[in-house]
């Protein structure tokens, strides 16, 4: 076996890439990234975020949320409103839009997740959580 198939940046980078076009194809109806999507689910955690809040939230760079924002905004997925207490603080509100889609996208990422970890035993997709969160 070639070396770099013992590199355990090689094969989460793979392991990364292939979840990621998992996802995407079911995401692609949406017209939604995994990202936008993770943003979403954030927001029916908790609605009424910051840009920040959000970023610490999912560990994302304030320019990666800003961006993600400004297009989920486009989109129609969500509102952004000025916080009544101070104006410049801008908070970010789900669209009706999606609110309708909510389950179905928590459906798809759910699916996406279990036909990834197919083959896999109970106690192998616990560890194989376990390590990925140490990772981090």
């Amino acid at each position: 076996m070639t070396q770099y198939m013992d590199c355990i940046v090689f094969l989460l980078a793979k392991a990364y890439q292939k979840s990621q076009n998992h996802l995407k194809t079911r995401l692609r109806p949406y017209g939604l990234t995994s990202v936008q999507a993770l943003l979403l689910e954030a927001l029916w955690e908790e609605q009424g975020l910051t840009a920040g809040e959000i970023g610490k939230r999912l560990a994302l760079d304030n320019a990666t949320v800003s961006g993600v924002l400004e297009r989920l905004a486009d989109a129609r997925w969500i509102i952004k409103k000025n916080d009544p207490a101070d104006k410049r603080v801008i908070r970010v509100y789900l669209s009706t839009k999606a609110m309708k889609h909510e389950a179905s996208l928590i459906q798809e990422r759910t699916t996406a997740n279990d036909e990834i970890l197919h083959g896999f035993s109970d106690a192998e997709k616990i560890l194989l959580k376990r390590f990925l969160k140490d990772l981090l």
